[in-house]
Protein backbone atom coordinates (compact mmCIF):
# COMPACT_ATOMS: atom_id res chain seq x y z
CA UNK A 1 0.00 0.00 0.00
CA UNK A 2 1.40 3.38 -1.03
CA UNK A 3 1.38 6.29 1.43
CA UNK A 4 0.65 9.95 0.63
CA UNK A 5 2.04 12.53 3.05
CA UNK A 6 -0.18 15.64 3.17
CA UNK A 7 1.80 18.61 4.48
CA UNK A 8 -0.31 21.46 5.87
CA UNK A 9 1.53 24.69 6.73
CA UNK A 10 -0.84 26.88 8.73
CA UNK A 11 -0.97 30.24 10.45
CA UNK A 12 -4.18 31.54 12.06
CA UNK A 13 -6.66 29.38 10.15
CA UNK A 14 -9.11 28.61 12.97
CA UNK A 15 -12.13 29.27 10.73
CA UNK A 16 -11.33 26.55 8.19
CA UNK A 17 -8.80 24.12 9.61
CA UNK A 18 -11.26 21.58 11.03
CA UNK A 19 -13.19 21.44 7.78
CA UNK A 20 -10.10 20.99 5.59
CA UNK A 21 -8.86 18.18 7.82
CA UNK A 22 -12.25 16.51 7.51
CA UNK A 23 -12.11 16.86 3.72
CA UNK A 24 -8.65 15.24 3.66
CA UNK A 25 -9.68 12.26 5.77
CA UNK A 26 -12.84 11.68 3.72
CA UNK A 27 -11.20 12.15 0.30
CA UNK A 28 -11.01 8.95 -1.76
CA UNK A 29 -7.53 7.81 -2.79
CA UNK A 30 -8.00 4.18 -3.78
CA UNK A 31 -4.92 2.09 -3.05
CA UNK A 32 -3.19 4.98 -1.25
CA UNK A 33 -3.26 5.67 2.47
CA UNK A 34 -2.81 9.18 3.85
CA UNK A 35 -0.79 10.68 6.68
CA UNK A 36 -1.26 14.32 7.65
CA UNK A 37 1.70 16.43 8.77
CA UNK A 38 0.24 19.61 10.27
CA UNK A 39 2.80 22.37 10.84
CA UNK A 40 1.45 25.22 12.94
CA UNK A 41 3.51 28.35 12.27
CA UNK A 42 3.06 29.77 15.77
CA UNK A 43 -0.61 30.70 15.36
CA UNK A 44 -2.09 33.23 17.77
CA UNK A 45 -5.71 32.13 17.38
CA UNK A 46 -7.45 28.79 18.05
CA UNK A 47 -5.92 26.89 15.11
CA UNK A 48 -4.11 24.37 17.31
CA UNK A 49 -7.18 23.84 19.49
CA UNK A 50 -9.24 23.06 16.38
CA UNK A 51 -6.62 20.54 15.22
CA UNK A 52 -6.64 18.86 18.63
CA UNK A 53 -10.45 18.79 18.57
CA UNK A 54 -10.33 17.13 15.17
CA UNK A 55 -7.85 14.54 16.44
CA UNK A 56 -10.23 13.69 19.30
CA UNK A 57 -13.17 13.40 16.89
CA UNK A 58 -11.22 11.32 14.34
CA UNK A 59 -8.87 9.14 16.46
CA UNK A 60 -8.14 6.82 13.52
CA UNK A 61 -6.73 9.64 11.38
CA UNK A 62 -2.95 9.48 10.92
CA UNK A 63 -2.24 13.03 12.05
CA UNK A 64 1.00 14.51 13.36
CA UNK A 65 0.86 18.03 14.85
CA UNK A 66 4.08 20.03 14.94
CA UNK A 67 4.20 23.50 16.48
CA UNK A 68 6.96 25.90 15.47
CA UNK A 69 8.33 28.05 18.28
CA UNK A 70 8.16 31.28 16.28
CA UNK A 71 6.36 32.48 13.17
CA UNK A 72 8.79 31.65 10.36
CA UNK A 73 6.76 31.62 7.13
CA UNK A 74 5.09 29.09 4.87
CA UNK A 75 8.33 27.91 3.29
CA UNK A 76 9.89 27.09 6.64
CA UNK A 77 6.80 25.12 7.65
CA UNK A 78 6.86 23.21 4.36
CA UNK A 79 10.56 22.39 4.81
CA UNK A 80 9.81 20.92 8.24
CA UNK A 81 6.90 18.95 6.83
CA UNK A 82 9.06 17.46 4.07
CA UNK A 83 11.60 16.40 6.68
CA UNK A 84 8.91 14.72 8.81
CA UNK A 85 7.02 13.05 5.93
CA UNK A 86 7.26 9.28 5.67
CA UNK A 87 5.14 8.70 2.58
CA UNK A 88 5.99 7.57 -0.94
CA UNK A 89 4.50 10.83 -2.23
CA UNK A 90 4.21 14.32 -0.75
CA UNK A 91 1.59 16.97 -1.48
CA UNK A 92 1.22 20.49 -0.09
CA UNK A 93 -2.22 21.45 1.22
CA UNK A 94 -3.14 24.95 2.42
CA UNK A 95 -5.24 25.07 5.56
CA UNK A 96 -7.92 27.23 3.97
CA UNK A 97 -10.63 25.91 1.66
CA UNK A 98 -9.29 27.21 -1.66
CA UNK A 99 -8.15 23.74 -2.78
CA UNK A 100 -10.26 20.61 -2.28
CA UNK A 101 -8.68 17.23 -1.43
CA UNK A 102 -11.10 15.45 -3.77
CA UNK A 103 -8.54 16.39 -6.44
CA UNK A 104 -5.84 14.20 -4.85
CA UNK A 105 -6.86 11.27 -7.02
CA UNK A 106 -6.26 13.36 -10.16
CA UNK A 107 -2.80 14.34 -8.98
CA UNK A 108 -1.94 10.80 -7.91
CA UNK A 109 -2.93 9.12 -11.16
CA UNK A 110 0.19 10.00 -13.22
CA UNK A 111 2.61 8.93 -10.45
CA UNK A 112 0.71 5.72 -9.68
CA UNK A 113 0.88 4.87 -13.38
CA UNK A 114 4.64 5.51 -13.13
CA UNK A 115 4.48 8.19 -15.81
CA UNK A 116 5.32 11.19 -13.62
CA UNK A 117 7.69 12.16 -10.82
CA UNK A 118 6.06 15.54 -10.09
CA UNK A 119 2.46 16.63 -10.73
CA UNK A 120 1.20 20.24 -10.61
CA UNK A 121 -2.49 21.01 -10.13
CA UNK A 122 -3.45 23.84 -12.46
CA UNK A 123 -6.18 26.30 -11.55
CA UNK A 124 -6.34 27.40 -15.18
CA UNK A 125 -7.08 24.01 -16.73
CA UNK A 126 -9.86 21.46 -16.44
CA UNK A 127 -13.62 21.59 -16.06
CA UNK A 128 -13.89 21.81 -12.27
CA UNK A 129 -15.48 24.81 -10.55
CA UNK A 130 -13.37 27.98 -10.31
CA UNK A 131 -14.43 30.97 -8.27
CA UNK A 132 -14.32 34.18 -10.32
CA UNK A 133 -12.20 36.73 -8.46
CA UNK A 134 -9.54 39.31 -9.31
CA UNK A 135 -8.37 39.99 -12.87
CA UNK A 136 -5.03 41.44 -11.76
CA UNK A 137 -4.29 38.47 -9.49
CA UNK A 138 -4.94 36.13 -12.39
CA UNK A 139 -2.77 38.22 -14.70
CA UNK A 140 -0.01 38.30 -12.07
CA UNK A 141 -0.09 34.52 -11.69
CA UNK A 142 0.11 34.05 -15.43
CA UNK A 143 3.00 36.50 -15.70
CA UNK A 144 4.96 34.69 -12.97
CA UNK A 145 4.28 31.36 -14.66
CA UNK A 146 5.40 32.77 -18.02
CA UNK A 147 8.60 34.19 -16.50
CA UNK A 148 9.35 30.91 -14.74
CA UNK A 149 8.72 28.91 -17.93
CA UNK A 150 11.05 31.23 -19.83
CA UNK A 151 13.95 30.09 -17.67
CA UNK A 152 12.97 26.49 -16.87
CA UNK A 153 11.84 25.66 -20.43
CA UNK A 154 8.67 24.09 -19.04
CA UNK A 155 5.17 24.78 -20.36
CA UNK A 156 3.30 24.97 -17.05
CA UNK A 157 0.06 26.93 -16.89
CA UNK A 158 0.13 27.50 -13.10
CA UNK A 159 3.54 27.59 -11.43
CA UNK A 160 2.15 29.33 -8.33
CA UNK A 161 -0.38 26.61 -7.52
CA UNK A 162 -0.43 25.21 -3.99
CA UNK A 163 -1.13 21.68 -5.24
CA UNK A 164 2.24 20.21 -6.09
CA UNK A 165 2.70 16.47 -5.66
CA UNK A 166 6.20 14.99 -5.56
CA UNK A 167 7.75 11.59 -5.30
CA UNK A 168 9.28 11.78 -1.83
CA UNK A 169 12.72 10.61 -2.87
CA UNK A 170 12.94 13.57 -5.25
CA UNK A 171 11.72 16.43 -3.04
CA UNK A 172 13.71 15.23 -0.01
CA UNK A 173 16.98 15.53 -1.95
CA UNK A 174 16.45 19.20 -2.82
CA UNK A 175 18.09 21.89 -0.71
CA UNK A 176 15.32 24.49 -0.33
CA UNK A 177 15.95 27.94 1.14
CA UNK A 178 12.88 30.15 0.76
CA UNK A 179 11.05 30.77 4.04
CA UNK A 180 7.85 32.36 2.72
CA UNK A 181 5.89 32.15 -0.54
CA UNK A 182 9.10 31.97 -2.57
CA UNK A 183 8.87 28.21 -2.17
CA UNK A 184 6.85 27.89 -5.38
CA UNK A 185 9.32 29.42 -7.89
CA UNK A 186 12.32 27.98 -6.03
CA UNK A 187 11.12 24.39 -6.05
CA UNK A 188 10.00 24.72 -9.67
CA UNK A 189 13.44 25.97 -10.74
CA UNK A 190 15.26 23.22 -8.86
CA UNK A 191 12.97 20.40 -9.95
CA UNK A 192 13.22 21.47 -13.59
CA UNK A 193 17.00 20.91 -13.55
CA UNK A 194 16.83 17.28 -12.42
CA UNK A 195 18.00 15.09 -15.35
CA UNK A 196 15.16 13.04 -16.79
CA UNK A 197 12.50 14.53 -14.50
CA UNK A 198 8.92 13.83 -15.61
CA UNK A 199 6.58 16.71 -14.75
CA UNK A 200 2.84 16.50 -15.41
CA UNK A 201 0.00 18.95 -14.91
CA UNK A 202 -3.68 18.22 -14.24
CA UNK A 203 -6.68 20.55 -13.96
CA UNK A 204 -8.08 21.14 -10.48
CA UNK A 205 -10.92 23.08 -8.87
CA UNK A 206 -10.26 26.40 -7.14
CA UNK A 207 -12.36 28.09 -4.48
CA UNK A 208 -10.40 31.34 -4.04
CA UNK A 209 -11.05 33.63 -1.11
CA UNK A 210 -10.87 37.40 -0.67
CA UNK A 211 -8.70 39.27 1.81
CA UNK A 212 -11.54 39.78 4.28
CA UNK A 213 -12.00 35.99 4.20
CA UNK A 214 -8.40 35.47 5.30
CA UNK A 215 -6.29 35.52 2.13
CA UNK A 216 -2.69 36.36 3.13
CA UNK A 217 -0.57 36.71 0.00
CA UNK A 218 0.26 40.33 -0.90
CA UNK A 219 1.85 42.22 -3.80
CA UNK A 220 5.21 42.06 -2.00
CA UNK A 221 5.07 38.28 -2.31
CA UNK A 222 4.66 38.67 -6.07
CA UNK A 223 7.76 40.87 -6.17
CA UNK A 224 9.63 38.24 -4.14
CA UNK A 225 8.49 35.58 -6.60
CA UNK A 226 10.09 37.53 -9.47
CA UNK A 227 13.31 37.76 -7.46
CA UNK A 228 13.22 34.02 -6.73
CA UNK A 229 12.64 33.13 -10.38
CA UNK A 230 15.73 35.12 -11.37
CA UNK A 231 17.84 33.98 -8.43
CA UNK A 232 17.21 30.25 -8.62
CA UNK A 233 17.33 30.03 -12.40
CA UNK A 234 20.22 32.37 -13.18
CA UNK A 235 22.47 32.30 -10.14
CA UNK A 236 22.00 28.87 -8.57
Amino acid sequence: MKLLSVIIPAYNEEATVYQILEHIVKSKTEGVQKEIIFIDDCSTDQTVSKVELFRNDFPDADLKLIRLEKNSGKGTAVHRGIKEAGGDFIIIQDADLEYHPRDYKKLLQPVLEEKADVVYGSRFQGSGPHRVLFFWHSLGNKFLTFLSNLFTNLNLTDMETCYKLFRSDIIKKLYLKEKRFGFEPEVTAKVSRIPGIRIYEVGISYYGRRYFEGKKIKWKDGARAVYCILRYNLFN
